[in-house]
């Protein structure tokens, strides 16, 4: 092995089942695990220092995040709920509640104040860390959402899950921005890049898609896992990711030369979760075997230029099908893509309308995200690829208007549910306000009983 692969540094051993989430403190002194076993792990990084076992949570522990200031670690569960942990000896937590199934994800925005959570109630929520409180949903999902993520900046969210899109989405208008629709299954996993650009995403067919915000395209997408994706973490140098695979490996993708650099074997079992350091110097894996193993990443000490001649001289280079399956193999990250124009011919069939003939079907496949799709008809007139499925016009018209129907029934719901949340936070400060008011009345009571009784007992004065 080169001093500069990766190198096991330490195994942690403490869970009692599957280790499912884990996250570095920014400080670099801990290191968080979650697990099926229902508790928290808080390892000390420095040598012989003890860890911390925390529990509260009634099911499964889904997801775990330090606070960028490392002061708090939140947790998500199967119990519907999300704690706020302060990880010190009390172990003392908060617990919100809203979501009515199990809650998937969790993460802290950039400066502290936010947490977003996904659910298998197919809603996203956006919670106040300082009052501990629920502020509003995201619900255009179909079906679970498996994570959701801030962006660096905290105006962009991202969500994933079993209806197979992707979707961001507009923090301040809380409005869908875009919906990503690549997937031929579950998506996984979804996380932004250092400095918010791209997105990558990971899916249960074991794909893993690299999108440009700037550009709105699909640049990057590997096939290097023979099983689902459940985690990745990107570098902070943006010039690296890890996966974690039900194949039971870790791999290291080289996201500037486009390809795999590194298969690690450490699990017994599903690799489920996968998390670099706050620099990036080290990344732990978790899996289904109970292990926690953290890695020093060595890699990334060297300048980039240096790691690049160093693989190039490798004895052994990376055998098939490391290579292979990625894809695109061709174009450079910050390299323009190629367009291209695909022109076919197609018929058109509508019921009670007889049968057309399209001349020319023109396709731009430079943009895999935001398809402009024209149809040339024989009669010269242009109409948009709206109507290809060989329905009736007034069919899908009807399916759009119950769509829109059921946009609107999504976002009465969501206003309906905020203001329960609302009407529920004010019957507490109610219930709180007058549970003080009984306190004082039934104390000034008892201050008027003892004086009473004092002046009974006073002796009487003879004359």
């Amino acid at each position: 092995m080169c001093s500069e692969d990766p190198a096991l540094e330490r195994h942690f051993k403490g869970h009692k089942d599957a280790v499912t989430c884990a996250d570095f403190n920014p400080n670099c002194k801990q290191l968080a695990t979650g697990s099926a076993d229902k508790s928290l792990m808080i390892w000390n990084l420095a040598t012989k220092a003890r860890a911390l076992r925390f529990v509260g949570h009634q099911d499964i522990i889904t997801g775990v995040q330090f606070s960028p200031f490392g002061d708090l670690v939140a947790t998500c569960s199967k119990d519907r709920t999300v704690r706020l942990w302060t990880p010190c000896l009390k172990g003392e937590s908060a617990v919100f509640k809203a979501h009515t199934a199990t809650v998937r994800s969790v993460c802290f925005s950039h400066d502290g104040q936010r947490l977003v959570t996904a659910s298998d109630d197919k809603s996203v929520k956006v919670w106040s860390v300082h009052r501990q409180r629920f502020i509003y949903s995201l619900n255009q999902h179909t079906n679970w959402v498996r994570c959701a993520r801030f962006s660096p900046d905290g105006r962009i969210i991202a969500s994933c899950g079993d209806d197979r899109t992707v979707r961001l989405w507009d923090t301040s208008t809380r409005q869908c921005i875009n919906c990503l629709t690549e997937y031929t299954g579950s998506a996984t996993f979804v996380d932004f890049n250092a400095n918010g650009t791209c997105i990558a995403s990971s899916g249960d067919d074991s794909s893993l898609k690299i999108w440009d915000l700037r550009t709105n395209k699909l640049i990057q997408h590997y096939q290097v896992h023979s099983a689902g994706i459940n985690c990745f973490s990107f570098h902070p140098s943006n010039n690296y990711l890890i996966s974690a695979s039900s194949d039971s490996t870790v791999k290291i993708l080289d996201l500037l030369e486009g390809r795999l650099i590194y298969t690690l074997h450490g699990h017994k079992g599903s690799v489920l979760t996968v998390a670099f350091s706050r620099a990036g110097e080290l990344f732990a894996s978790g899996g289904a075997d109970g292990q926690v193993l953290m890695w020093r990443t060595n890699f990334d000490t060297k300048s980039y230029q240096d790691v690049l001649r160093q693989h190039s001289r490798r004895s052994s280079p990376d055998p098939p099908p490391h290579l292979t399956d990625i894809h695109p193999r061709g174009p450079h990250l910050h390299l323009p893509q190629p367009s291209t124009i695909e022109v076919s011919s197609i018929s058109l069939h509508f019921k009670g309308k007889g049968i057309w003939f399209a001349d020319e079907v023109y396709r731009n496949t430079s943009d895999n995200m935001n398809r402009c799709v024209l149809v040339k008809f024989s009669k010269g007139q242009t109409y948009p690829l709206q109507v290809l499925s060989g329905y009736p016009v007034a069919l899908d018209t009807t399916l759009q208007h119950i769509v829109q129907q059921l946009d609107i029934l999504t976002q009465t719901v969501a206003v309906l549910e905020e203001r329960l949340t609302l009407t529920e936070d004010k019957l507490k400060d109610c219930l709180v306000h007058q549970s003080q008011v009984l306190k004082d009345v039934r104390a000034s009571e008892e201050r008027g009983r003892r004086e009473r009784g004092r002046k009974n007992a006073s002796p009487a004065r003879f004359t």
